[in-house]
């Protein structure tokens, strides 16, 4: 049983279902809002006042990138990790 009160209300296995899902959604905001962000920055879509700001065409890719990571990591989800720890338990007995 987990620890975390999210745990206790959906049961085992839920929470970790959860997150990936969480991150997944995190991932894809921050994904487009970069690439919003990008668009404005350089110019390409105008209309606000971020529009032609160098900022925003610098920040854009490095939001865009963040977000791509954490989307990535909610798909991998715990199998890369749970087959790690596995090994890590089987060689403790």
């Amino acid at each position: 049983m987990t620890g975390t009160r999210l745990g206790r209300i959906l049961g085992p296995g839920k929470e970790t279902s959860l997150k990936k899902v969480l991150l997944v959604v995190v991932g894809l905001v921050l994904l487009l809002g970069g690439v919003i962000f990008t668009l404005q920055g350089s110019g390409a879509m105008g209309g606000s006042a971020m529009s032609g700001v160098t900022f925003w065409a610098v920040a854009g890719p490095v939001i865009a990138v963040a977000g791509l990571v954490l989307a990535v990591l909610g798909l991998r989800g715990g199998r890369a990790r749970s087959a790690r720890h596995d090994r890590a338990g089987s060689s403790l007995t």
